[in-house]
């Protein structure tokens, strides 16, 4: 019986590489068309692959806990009918849908992606065997440029584009690291190590050991991977790129707890989960309205400012995963109501370690809840790409001047962190200004809107 290699696909944000996190099935498992194989681990999301084929798991080719290039083959599957003259990967009949979270399918015409030189396998595409009417539906593979792309630059210094733009972005010339990844790649610590003066992968030293879960008596040590690696580096690159500045303002929000109680009893919110941070929400997107350079990006290569004319507002998210911040997709078009329902749905999924690649892209501007964790106030570093990030203190009871006399008030600080290439000092005061305006009197709302 032929045997058919499926190879990573590529997820569909532009990666390189995915770590195999569990495996679903073992070897000699008969398997049906989409179900699920295995969960892998892109730099952003857990994503659950689906099985192309329908058939006999023939071997799986990486254990768990391997970080496997995209391309690469991943599972051998037994296909039956298919064409046994057929090399493998051809002689199947092909099924036009899309994996889900995958990227577009392949051209019936497209020619197989050649294998890298270092011998990192890539995708092939299968070719449909028209005689074959009982051969079993296969969902076609998708296309990996990627691959092509990595294999392009395979010549020293060996990197992927990602990193070649952290690189970039960092001042690190690369031309100056020894790869510790495998046939020399040069990776995202190497590429750290050496801006923080880290000597593991310069000049051909002795790179690091990393350790995977190991454990002593007076130490654990874990592997930094998945979101928390990419999280650590996009920290990093934004601290080192956007020069932040910081705000914070201190208001009483009495008026807006109040507003909150109202409206948990109100029939229209009725079932929904109306909280601080669904006002805060609201507030700050009439505020970029009025205040749109806070709603924009940095884009380097084209020397240009992008402004947004819509909201995709990130809600950054501690989960057991690490540090998460998906985002609600024009969150500026829905009402308080909506709102509300949108960050129900948004925190719950993030909880869970569940959201998707989509859903943790194309953020334009993001709020940090502290306050859930007793905190007063900070300088959050910016998510990087954009060029404001608010931070919601912890809401107290203190002595407040009120009516010109001094009562128990419920205060909470507002913090915003911006990126002044895009926002001046005045217009991010503004904005912060704005937004506390609002949650001090909502009735504000009217004259702003």
């Amino acid at each position: 019986m032929p045997v058919v290699d499926f190879p990573l696909p590529d997820l569909g944000e532009g990666l390189t590489e995915s770590e195999l996190v569990t495996w679903h099935v073992a070897e000699g498992d008969t398997v049906e068309l989409n179900q699920i194989l295995a969960e892998v681990e892109t730099a952003k999301a857990l994503v659950e692959l689906p099985s192309p084929f329908a058939g006999k798991i023939s071997k799986l080719y990486h254990p768990e806990g391997t970080t496997v290039l995209v391309g690469a083959p991943l599972i051998a599957f037994e296909i039956e009918g298919a064409d046994e003259s057929a090399p493998s990967g051809e002689g199947t009949s092909e099924r036009q849908s899309v994996l889900v979270g995958y990227g577009p399918p392949i051209d019936s015409d497209a020619k197989p992606a050649r294998r890298s030189r270092k011998g990192a396998a890539t995708s092939s595409t299968p070719t449909p065997n028209a005689s074959a009417a009982n051969a079993p539906v296969v969902a076609k593979p998708v296309a990996t440029p990627v691959v092509a792309e990595v294999e392009a630059v395979q010549e020293s210094p060996r990197s992927t584009p990602p990193v070649r733009k952290l690189a970039r972005d960092l001042g690190v010339d690369l031309r100056m690291l020894t790869g510790t990844g495998k046939n020399g790649l040069i990776t995202r610590e190497d590429v750290e190590a050496a801006l923080t003066g880290g000597t593991s992968s310069i000049g051909g030293a002795t790179p690091a050991v990393h350790a995977s879960a190991v454990s002593g008596e007076r130490e654990t040590r874990t592997r930094i991977q998945g979101v928390r690696k990419f999280t650590a580096a996009a920290m990093v690159q934004s601290a080192f790129t956007a020069p932040h500045a910081s705000e914070f303002l201190t208001i009483d929000v009495t008026q807006t707890m109040e507003l909150i109680d109202a409206l948990k009893k109100s029939r229209q919110f009725e079932g929904k989960r109306v909280n601080l941070l669904t006002i805060v929400a609201k507030a700050l997107c009439i505020a970029v309205k009025r205040n749109p350079s806070v709603n924009s990006s940095w884009d380097e290569a084209a020397q240009e400012i992008v402004q947004y004319n819509y909201v995709n507002l990130g809600i950054a998210a501690a989960t057991p995963r690490g540090l998460m911040v998906p985002n609600i997709k024009d969150a500026n078009s829905l009402d308080l109501a909506g709102l509300a329902d949108a960050l129900s749905s948004l925190v719950e999924t993030a909880k869970k370690g569940a959201s998707s690649p989509a859903e943790l892209g194309g953020g334009t501007i993001s709020i940090t809840n502290i306050g859930s964790f007793g905190i007063d106030a900070g300088t959050p570093i910016l998510n990087p790409g954009e060029a404001m990030i608010l931070a919601l203190g912890a809401v107290k009871r203190l002595p407040w001047e009120f009516n010109g006399e001094i009562a128990l008030r419920q205060v909470l600080t507002l913090s915003v962190s911006f990126d002044h290439r895009l926002v001046d000092g005045e217009q991010g005061s503004k904005f912060l200004a704005d937004v506390g305006a609002i949650l001090a009197k909502p009735a504000m709302l009217l004259a702003m809107v």
